[in-house]
């Protein structure tokens, strides 16, 4: 079972990165060991910190579709994520007992982690027709091929093909 595990932001976190302190090098230190324990577990599969919410952007989607995009950075602190991992477990309850052996991810604050079970594509058979399967698995394929070859996507970048469609639209009118 797939889990994402995020840990939440602070007011500090939100500042983005503080200056070093002898807290801080100890908890960078705590977690590098906690972190090799979850690769040799064969547990981690991704890691990262995210910078502040300052650096993000919010696309809100209506019924009709995309309606605006917001600027960070974004009000609610407790509700922000500051980093996350990507573990495959057995259960929630294995990855509570890993996270448990975590150090506090915020120093000289409260940490917060939540971990949230990730949907497979199993738990949609209901849904799934046979397309959205083989899509589904020629894009895990290639995917996987992109990570294993570090190859560059096939496609160009959503921006520069929508625009060229607008172009040629434009150009048959």
């Amino acid at each position: 079972m797939k889990v994402l595990v995020f840990v939440k932001a602070t007011p500090n976190s939100e500042q983005g990165i503080p200056a070093p302190t002898e807290q801080l090098q100890k908890m960078f230190a705590d977690m590098g060991k906690f972190n090799e324990k979850l690769v040799k577990a064969g547990i981690m599969k991704e890691a990262d910190g995210l910078k502040p919410s300052s650096f993000g952007k919010r696309l809100i989607y209506g019924d009709a579709g995309f309606t605006a995009v917001v600027d960070g950075p974004f009000a609610e602190t407790k509700e922000l994520v500051a980093g996350y991992w990507i573990w495959e477990v057995k259960s929630v309850e294995e990855a509570v007992k890993w996270a448990k052996l975590c150090p506090n991810p915020m120093p000289g604050e409260q940490g917060v982690i939540e971990i949230r079970p990730v949907y497979s594509m199993e738990e949609f058979d209901e849904l799934a027709t046979p397309e959205i399967r083989e899509r589904n698995d020629r894009l895990d394929k290639e995917m996987a091929r992109q990570k294993r070859t570090g190859a560059k996507p096939k496609a160009k970048a959503a921006g520069k093909k929508q625009g060229k469609k607008r172009a040629k639209a434009r150009a048959r009118k």
